[in-house]
């Protein structure tokens, strides 16, 4: 049996569904998993391990995002109770569809001990290797046995940078690891840099699944009989919504967006005709099949904007030069499929380039062969492991 490092439970669409994506791909090799489940310890050693985290600017970035979150819906009941319907739609989603859970092992030397359960264990698909993740030692698979099969799967570092102080720790873990692939190319480069190793890009889980195939897993269902453009941010840029609003009122159509997703942004309260709450994955996706444009800082956003074929144009979340940007997943999709004319050029462009007509051909057939070295790696990485 395999077992699952993946966040499956985290409140994010594009997280949520790829990690769907990710059991969805065991589930058609025919290979038997669980999804491991893992609850810290809070004893002194192992707050005194996570200490050093304190230290990372990343972690204190998202964590800066998420107190001021916490923060509005301590003052606003409004804003409270619609956050609160978004949770329970996630919590229902992530109820019916992870179902094949682990025993919860509780505290660091519980998940090793639990580990030899399985026969390999696979992580990936996400931002998992974070710096500020480091000392967790979870999603790095520091915990696994040696003698049991390790497998990275579209790993991501998300920074272009590994912190000097982290640099001998990250090499040690991915030396562990024996089958290791990256999402981003910068994450092949940073693989090397570290342990000398040539790893491959390979396609984000969301994409073994075309789109009839997510037609066949979350059936289409239509969300408005108006023309919309679907606004995913997940960043606080006011140009961007300026710029998409200018552009929906010269392709005549509403704006419907999703507000308040990774960190309160107060002037959201005012951006977009319609801000839906009860809003769970599968409706996510089909609010984004239903749009007539589509615009996104989001990675995973962009990935199912290019999967539905749809007319879209994708912002940077961070600028440029940016010291946490996590930039380099987009440039990678972009790059490595031809899509660098879908990034954003200014205000006054966007609606020309929302007008203009996508041939996807060249598009699609990128992404078959980038899904045919993708399911070579899987192929090596499996082999030996024994199907349901």
């Amino acid at each position: 049996m395999i077992g699952v490092c993946i966040k499956y439970f985290n409140e994010n669409y594009g997280g949520m569904l790829q990690a769907y994506a990710t059991i969805q791909m065991l589930e058609s090799k025919g290979l038997e998993y669980e999804l491991i489940q893992y609850e810290k310890k809070r004893n002194g050693m192992e707050l005194l391990m996570s200490a050093p985290r304190l230290l990372n600017g990343t972690l204190l970035s998202e964590k800066y995002e998420e107190f001021q979150k916490w923060s509005r819906r301590k003052i606003d009941a409004r804003f409270s109770n619609s956050d609160d319907i978004r949770r329970r739609a996630f919590q229902q989603f992530s109820e019916v569809h992870f179902t094949k859970r682990s025993p919860v092992y509780v505290g660091y030397p519980a998940l090793c001990k639990g580990a030899n359960r399985y026969t390999a264990i696979l992580s990936g698909s996400d931002q998992l290797w974070s710096p500020a993740g480091l000392p967790t030692n979870y999603y790095n698979l520091m915990f696994v046995p040696d003698g049991i099969r390790k497998i990275s799967y579209a790993s991501s570092f998300g920074v272009n940078q590994i912190p000097w102080y982290q640099r001998k720790r990250t090499s040690r873990f991915l030396n562990r690891i024996e089958y290791v692939s990256m999402r981003e190319n910068r994450g092949r480069d940073i693989v090397k840099e570290l342990t000398g190793r040539d790893v491959p890009v390979v396609l984000d889980p969301v994409f073994f699944l075309d789109k009839d195939g997510w037609e066949e897993k979350i059936p289409p269902k239509k969300e408005s009989n108006e023309q919309y453009l679907l606004a995913y941010f997940l960043g606080k840029q006011s140009e961007y919504r300026e710029a998409v609003k200018e552009a929906a009122q010269n392709l005549h159509c509403k704006i419907i967006t999703l507000r308040h997703i990774d960190q309160y942004v107060a002037k959201d309260e005012q951006f977009g005709e319609e801000a839906p709450y009860d809003v769970a994955p599968d409706r996510f996706l089909n609010l984004l099949r239903g749009a007539s444009y589509v615009c996104t800082d989001s990675f995973h956003g962009t990935c199912f904007s290019i999967i539905h074929k749809k007319q879209f144009v994708v912002f940077d979340r961070y600028a440029k030069g940016a010291k946490y940007s996590r930039n380099s997943r987009i440039d990678t999709l972009c790059e490595n499929l031809g899509l660098q004319d879908r990034r954003y050029k200014g205000r006054t462009k966007l609606t020309e380039q929302l007008k203009q007509e996508m041939d996807y051909r060249l598009t699609e057939q990128r992404i078959q062969e980038w899904k045919k070295r993708s399911e070579a790696f899987l192929e090596e990485a499996f082999r030996g492991i024994s199907e349901v």
